[in-house]
């Protein structure tokens, strides 16, 4: 970790809006690096059983070995148990991973198949956040680091402050 932590209340509250996406890819065991530029949206599922769940879609390029291609995912954030947390499935619905930022500060584990994902969440600012996974087992050796901004038309939303 670098730089102070800032604390958040709400994870839910911190995430909605719209974010600037740039991460890098490792893959450790062929030395090769992708990365990846796009936008993350945070926004309301009104579809989602639980009241007050957004839904993150994330869009742009992703560029591997010299080529660029579209890319997109979607997952679920939902309130957890404990006020203020967060749990995040696939957009199928199945579970991924836990997140509570209240210290500004996350550590989760997601096993899959042999391989474990292990994600570390870092909170500077309201604008600022970032992601480190870690993806080791016998199918990957993977180091992906994402570093999100909040974009300029969101920096006057109650979240964003």
């Amino acid at each position: 970790m670098t730089g102070e932590l800032r604390p958040v209340p709400d994870a839910l509250a911190f995430l909605a809006g719209s974010w600037q996406v740039e991460r890098t890819v490792r893959d450790l065991a062929d030395d090769v690096t992708g990365t990846f530029t796009g936008t993350t949206d945070f926004t309301a599922d009104r579809a989602a059983p639980e009241a007050g769940a957004l839904r993150h879609v994330e869009s742009g390029s992703f560029t591997w070995r010299g080529t660029a291609r579209p890319a997109e995912r979607t997952l679920l954030y939902v309130p957890g148990e404990v006020p203020g947390t967060a749990v995040v499935r696939f957009a199928d619905g199945r579970f991924f991973h836990g997140l509570d930022l209240r210290t500004g500060h996350h550590v989760a584990d997601h096993p899959c198949s042999a391989d474990l994902y292990r994600g570390e969440f870092t909170v500077y600012d309201a604008g600022r956040w970032r992601t480190v996974w870690r993806v080791k087992g016998p199918a990957k050796d993977l180091v992906l680091t994402t570093a999100y901004r909040r974009r300029a038309a969101d920096s006057t939303s109650p979240a964003g402050r």
